[in-house]
């Protein structure tokens, strides 16, 4: 995975700001890169979610599963599983015999 960007906004094409990036690095101890399992108990997305979380400020997170991106998860329902150490982990299929 990537190391981050120092640059603290986004520029559009002609140098103009496009947004901004956050000033802290970790938002209710959960940091971008981490796994963490969400078991949302109600609402439009209901259901256990893994993978690799992306933070917001605002504490509603992403987390990018293998069946895709899940959007608007709170912090609350997340569990932190592994810290992010700066590889990108999937889990293998199990074989049956």
């Amino acid at each position: 995975m990537g190391r981050g960007s120092y640059q603290r906004t986004r520029l559009d094409k002609f140098g103009f700001p496009r947004g901004y990036l956050m000033r802290q690095k970790q938002v209710q101890g959960f940091q971008t890169g981490d796994r963490v399992r969400a078991i949302v108990p109600a609402g439009k997305k209901t259901g256990s979610h893994t993978g690799r979380v992306a933070i917001r400020k605002t504490g509603s997170f992403n987390i990018q599963t293998e069946q895709g991106a899940v959007q608007g998860i709170s912090w609350r329902h997340c569990t932190l599983l592994q810290r992010g150490d700066g590889y990108g982990y999937h889990p293998l299929p199990s074989i049956q015999h």
